[in-house]
């Protein structure tokens, strides 16, 4: 049988010694090369089925390199790898059409698992996104490590199968930006995944794979976050609230520990969705029903959740000047209301508050154009979008946290002065009160 071939184009002689070697050894042809223009003459002899592609590269540039090599062959499978950090690049390379994009030092297991998924990929049937995904051995290797995770989690009593259909993003797309708590410079792969598959987090470097639902809630300190097995996932609530709104279903997200904030808001993923675009699959979509009132109380902070047909939020805010009180109901009809009266709300910190913030380890990454500060007086960085923007960012998050209940969700919220914390405690109840187990 003959072996796949892949194509090794790089600078460095190590890597290309090491990613030969390594995918000598699990059944692929290697050919290699240091220069892009040869590369293309490889191409053209010799019709790799994946290509390893540098971002830099001595004599032609790796983006001009994979633009001709596209241009060569509308369905060549590129996978681009930098050492660099280059995120306006992998931003691009992923929108020109590269099927992946790593970041050195790459390990054997991101190698072998890059390799056979763009091998599936090139060669898999026409029949919908959904068949090829089913033929990526990526895809199958990921769900097949993350099967256990999942089969701990018990289903849910109030499930209904409507008349809408399972959701994924149409390809993978890179974003890229600060962490807001941690600080640093992070990057976020999104990836289809097949009908049936749920949202899950993919930590980078350490492999471990989180699935997006509150058994793995960790911190709920001004943030959500996930944990498992020693890996973390920080500030998922935003991304996690385009997803719900959008009905997005089925995803794999890659991340160096924190998904990055952007502006503050859920407006940029919003606009990655639609960017990429929607793909329906070809089954329904299971929603979690509210049949009856649930409540979660601490002192003057209450939240309430009860039948509904659709999902409705409202929430009343209390701070001192100069938020002052407000209040804002928010009926989830689609996702177009969405990203105009909800998306574009940012999060937002006190002054007085930064230094217990710092002290904590937190907001690092807040910049002047990631956050709404306020002062004792007045909003010191920005203008706001709304005159009530910080309620309903308060909403953003409440329909981001209430996606950790592994499904959307049909009931109406009202919300009074709560949190992070408030939000996973209703989840948390909902599934204790509704959860199958074995014994049930």
């Amino acid at each position: 049988m003959t072996r796949p071939l892949v194509l090794i184009v790089d600078d460095e002689a190590g890597i290309l010694a090491t990613l030969g070697g390594i995918l000598t050894d699990n059944g692929f042809e290697v050919a290699t090369t240091a220069s892009g223009a040869e590369a293309l003459d490889l191409y053209r002899d010799r019709g790799p089925e994946v290509v390893f592609l540098d971002v830099w590269l001595p004599d032609r540039d790796g983006l001009e390199t994979l633009q001709t090599l596209r241009e060569i062959d509308p369905r060549a499978t590129i996978i681009m790898i930098s050492g660099h950090g280059t995120a306006a690049t992998a931003v691009r390379a992923i929108k020109m059409g590269a099927f992946d994009y790593l970041e050195k030092p790459l390990s054997y297991e991101q190698v072998v698992a890059a390799a056979r998924a763009g091998l599936a990929k090139h060669r898999a049937p026409a029949g919908g996104p959904d068949a090829a995904l089913l033929e990526d051995s990526g895809v199958r290797t990921f769900l097949t490590q993350s099967a256990a995770q999942r089969a701990q989690i018990p289903p849910l009593l109030n499930l209904e199968r409507t008349r809408t259909p399972q959701r994924t993003l149409r390809q993978n797309t890179v974003l890229y930006g600060m962490g807001l708590h941690s600080g640093g410079r992070t990057g976020m792969v999104l990836q289809p995944l097949p009908v049936g598959s749920g949202i899950h987090f993919h930590c980078l470097p350490s492999g471990e794979s989180i699935p997006a639902h509150v058994s793995a809630v960790g911190d709920t300190d001004y943030a959500t976050t996930l944990g498992q097995n020693g890996s973390q996932v920080k500030t998922v609530e935003h991304l996690l609230s385009a997803l719900h709104a959008s009905g997005i279903t089925n995803l794999l997200v890659k991340v160096h520990g924190e998904v990055p904030v952007l502006d503050g808001s859920a407006l940029e993923f919003c606009r990655t969705i639609d960017e990429i675009g929607i793909e329906e699959q070809p089954e329904m979509r299971l929603e979690f029903v509210v049949d009856k009132k649930y409540e979660v109380a601490s002192g003057e902070k209450t939240m309430t959740l009860e039948p509904f047909d659709g999902l409705a939020v409202s929430y009343l805010l209390r701070y001192p000047p100069p938020i002052g009180e407000q209040y804002f109901e928010f009926d989830l009809t689609s996702f177009e209301d969405y990203k105009r009266e909800i998306a574009p709300a940012r999060t937002f910190g006190f002054l007085r508050d930064l230094k217990m913030m710092n002290e904590l380890g937190l907001g690092s990454g807040g910049r002047l154009d990631n956050f709404i500060l306020v002062g004792e007086d007045h909003v010191v960085n920005t203008e706001l979008r709304f005159p009530d923007e910080f309620v309903r960012h308060k909403i953003l998050d409440i329909i981001g946290d209430l996606y950790l209940l592994g499904h959307p969700l049909r009931g109406r919220v009202r919300a009074h002065l709560t949190g992070h914390r408030d939000n996973i405690a209703l989840v948390r109840k909902l599934v204790a009160e509704n959860a199958i187990t074995s014994g049930s």
